[in-house]
């Protein structure tokens, strides 16, 4: 077998706490915060000089985690518009499950989140909307119904 899970998404971010905050309010846990630095993390990622704080935070169930990164050096470099709109090439958004979509959407307003289109209703599934939250990371929110 090649893969046996995935371990983490990673996100680089300008302001560490602001992020952690966001996430920390949609529910996930965070489970430890430190540095990376040296030539096994220029090796890995290409660059040179690489000092980066990270943090790394867990859903509640444990079985997935989100890796947060703050490069003091080399300097993070911009990836444009922070209003991209959701069908750019790329990474376009992380999903995560939960309760009450409109209770967690009226959370995270106060941590810059805003609705990217609406609230929408698939059939009697689900509620699903995505928020544009810090970073201009668009998180994907769905409340099963029924």
């Amino acid at each position: 077998m090649a893969v046996r899970r995935m371990d983490n998404v990673g996100i680089v971010v300008e302001d560490m706490d602001a992020a952690i905050a966001f996430f920390l309010e949609l529910g996930l846990e965070l489970e430890g915060r430190g540095e990376v630095q040296g030539g096994f993390a220029d090796q890995c990622t290409g660059l040179e000089g690489v000092h980066c704080d990270i943090a790394m935070i867990r859903t509640p169930d444990g079985r997935s985690r989100l890796e947060l990164a703050r490069y003091r050096s080399p300097e993070a470099i911009g990836a444009g518009p922070r209003d991209r709109p959701h069908n750019i090439v790329g990474t376009h958004r992380v999903m995560f499950a939960v309760d009450d979509l409109e209770d967690t959407v009226a959370r995270l307003r106060p941590h810059g989140a805003g609705l990217v289109g609406g609230i929408a209703r698939f059939e009697d599934s689900y509620l699903l909307c995505y928020v544009r939250g810090p970073e201009g990371i668009i998180v994907g929110l769905a409340e099963q119904l029924g």
